[in-house]
């Protein structure tokens, strides 16, 4: 039941050598819900094996993801449960930046939170008039990145750019999103995204796949960073607050939330 439903949120299809992800769940702006995720990370562990050149990713109907599904969150009782969401996101961003094919994000409407994070994870991203790109926690929910979202926004945008748009809540739009390099290009309205994203794919699919494998990789390896520290007691600190339950209720109540910092 479960894998059908996810099957149903998150489209999969195949053709001529182009893999295209759908994130299917309009009505709530395409947030991700766990069965999502998994689905997503098996795509990218198949795409070697499936005869895939390219990937595209994007989202049904008015946005590309709004993160993920708060009421996933609804389930944490233990410190554990937000170390284990944490880690289990990382490793799926992990595969999607690992796959072993050009990743493509066709970026429309709402890009946020872990949303944002999967279009960072891609290695194209072509965005719409209306894409509106952030992370707005420190307004909303009250929790933190990991380590390795933070580092992947520092190796596309810098670490100063990252503690604006967190420390701002703010979204930003298409033409400062391509002037900063987090577009690579923008295109008017979501047909024009369509086919755009069609032709890239295509001319990156008559390329050498070593070459685009290689440098993937080597690119990859340069910005991963190698350290003795974690960001478990970072990430508890946000999780376990009551402010973070603060932001849940108030995310759903569609009300502003009332920080205390405790």
């Amino acid at each position: 039941m479960i894998a059908d439903q996810a099957a149903d949120e998150l489209l999969f299809d195949l053709r001529d050598g182009i893999g295209r992800v759908t994130f299917n769940r309009p009505r709530f702006r395409n947030a991700l819900t766990f069965p999502m995720y998994e689905r997503l990370g098996e795509i990218c562990e198949r795409a070697d094996t499936e005869g895939m050149k390219v990937l595209i990713l994007a989202g049904a109907g008015e946005a590309f993801a709004s993160g993920t599904d708060i009421n996933q969150f609804r389930a944490f009782k233990e410190p554990q449960d937000a170390l284990n969401y944490d880690s289990y996101l990382d490793r799926v961003l992990q595969k999607l930046e690992k796959c072993r094919v050009p990743t493509i994000a066709a970026i429309s409407g709402a890009c946020t939170g872990a949303g944002a994070a999967i279009a960072a994870s891609c290695d194209l991203r072509v965005g719409t008039a209306n894409m509106k790109f952030g992370f707005p926690i420190a307004r909303t929910l009250g929790n933190c990145l990991s380590f390795y979202v933070l580092n992947l926004l520092s190796s596309l945008i810098g670490p100063a750019r990252v503690k604006d748009i967190i420390f701002t809540a703010r979204l930003i739009g298409p033409d400062e999103a391509e002037k900063i390099g987090l577009l690579t290009e923008v295109v008017e309205d979501g047909p024009a995204l369509q086919r755009r994203v069609d032709q890239l794919a295509l001319l990156i699919a008559g390329h050498a796949p070593l070459t685009l494998r290689a440098t993937k990789e080597a690119l990859r390896r340069l910005q991963a960073k190698n350290s003795l520290e974690t960001d478990d007691d970072l990430v508890l600190s946000c999780y376990q607050s009551k402010d973070f339950r603060e932001g849940m209720d108030a995310f759903l109540s569609k009300r502003q939330p009332i920080w205390t910092g405790e």
